[in-house]
């Protein structure tokens, strides 16, 4: 019997229709569309305007895309993993509703918070259930409204973040396709540097912490940017060294959009043709846990089946880490 691997057999995605641009930001802090470029290579964002509606509401789209492209019926699926550090209240898990509100009524779900790394960990954890053999279809999103936990006074943040989500599905694949290794990796250093201060059972919300914006995410930049380009290549490379392969044999970078230097950096130590680095930090800027997926989603059509794709991330906690992957399928 070959062995069972756990291969992407299908992604979707979802972003709101509000743009914002550069130019509007810079009617709102001190910035302009050329610091912002040359420094992130962002251009632009969505944001969910609709304040009654939270990150429930953007993975449930992406998973409705996701449901209606592959012509999947909901039933069918197992397990909803929903990848997020904004979730719509602090103790109910937001992908029980999420897999309710898609139909997914034979599923159990829970919800998977590592920042940044959010999702690539779920690919992780995803990718177990199935070569354990105990589920066939895990359903796996990855969302964030930053726009909620953002402080649009603060330059070295609001600059960054947008919102967004994407979804993929995990299955069964005997072809030797689905997920190859991985390196996964967390350092708790980095509490200190990406946190938002108020709001958790350390310091609960109050008066006092509302009026001192103590609930909005706060980074140390510089710091943060050094750890990201450092790990974020480092992981890279180590995948490819663990499983032999050159920056000829990588078909496609699918990175954390965080910011257009970590990208590029972790993609010059692979050794890698830019061309084979998938970006869309210009037009939605970090979405946090929806960053791979939406690449996904964006680059479909250009993934053919046998691709190796190395994915790499960095989140605040530090989390980071690589996976390598073969493509599963031609779209």
């Amino acid at each position: 019997m070959s062995k069972i691997t756990a291969a992407i057999t299908a992604v979707g995605a979802y972003v709101p229709e509000y743009v914002l641009t550069n130019d509007i930001l810079a009617t709102m802090v001190d910035t302009n569309d050329e610091w912002i470029t040359t420094r992130t290579g962002i251009k632009e964002r969505r944001i969910l305007k609709d304040a009654n509606q939270g990150t429930s509401f953007l993975g449930i789209k992406a998973a409705e895309d996701l449901i209606a492209k592959k012509n999947l019926d909901p039933k069918e699926i197992d397990m909803v993993i929903f990848a997020t550090a904004t979730p719509d209240l602090p103790v109910a898990a937001t992908a029980a509703y999420a897999a309710s509100k898609i139909g997914a009524v034979n599923a159990f779900s829970y919800d998977l918070q590592a920042a940044c790394s959010s999702f690539l960990y779920g690919m992780s954890t995803a990718a177990s259930y199935i070569e354990a053999g105990r589920y066939k279809k895990v359903l796996l999103i990855g969302a964030d409204k930053m726009s909620s936990i953002i402080d649009y006074k603060d330059r070295t943040t609001c600059i960054i973040f947008g919102d967004g989500a994407g979804a993929a599905l995990f299955e069964p694949n005997e072809e030797g396709l689905g997920l190859q290794d991985e390196y996964l990796r967390s350092d708790g250093i980095g509490r200190e540097f990406l946190k938002i201060e108020a709001g958790g059972s350390i310091l609960p919300p109050s008066e006092e912490t509302i009026a001192k914006d103590l609930h909005f995410v706060r980074q140390d930049g510089k710091t943060v940017f050094k750890y990201a380009v450092s790990n974020m290549a480092d992981a890279s490379t180590k995948i490819m060294e663990r499983n032999n392969i050159n920056g000829d044999d990588v078909d496609w970078l699918v990175a954390h959009q965080a910011n257009k230097r970590i990208i590029d950096a972790t993609a010059n130590r692979m050794g890698l043709d830019p061309k084979k680095v998938l970006m869309n930090i210009h037009r939605y800027g970090n979405t946090t846990s929806a960053t791979l997926p939406l690449l996904l989603s964006d680059y479909e059509k250009q993934l053919k089946k046998g691709d190796n794709i190395v994915f790499a991330s960095f989140g605040g906690g530090f989390t980071w880490g690589s996976i390598f992957l073969k493509w599963a399928y031609n779209s």
